[in-house]
């Protein structure tokens, strides 16, 4: 049950990764989208640990900021290697 809230939580912050990270990061396609916001989950929880983080009473807002934090950071990476771009750039010799 753990693995579908996993995934839920990963569409909901690859989403909201995609939204915080700067620039223009529509050029990724919307399942990369997905992995990077599950990554960002599963880092962010990990980092969160790291530092510290024990969790609280209720919805821990720290472990979800750290979460969407590592998720946009993910989407950025993600970006850049995938490398498309919207202008037409020719390879004119």
């Amino acid at each position: 049950m753990e693995i579908i809230g996993v995934i839920v939580a990963g569409i909901i912050i690859g989403l909201l990764g995609k939204f915080v990270a700067p620039g223009d990061k529509d050029n990724i396609p919307i399942w990369l989208t997905i992995l990077c916001g599950i990554g960002g989950v599963i880092i962010g929880w990990f980092v969160y640990t790291a530092f510290g983080g024990d969790g609280s009473n209720g919805v821990d807002w720290v472990r979800w900021i750290v979460a969407i934090a590592c998720a946009a950071v993910l989407v950025v990476i993600a970006s850049t290697v995938t490398g498309r771009s919207r202008g037409g750039r020719s390879l004119h010799r």
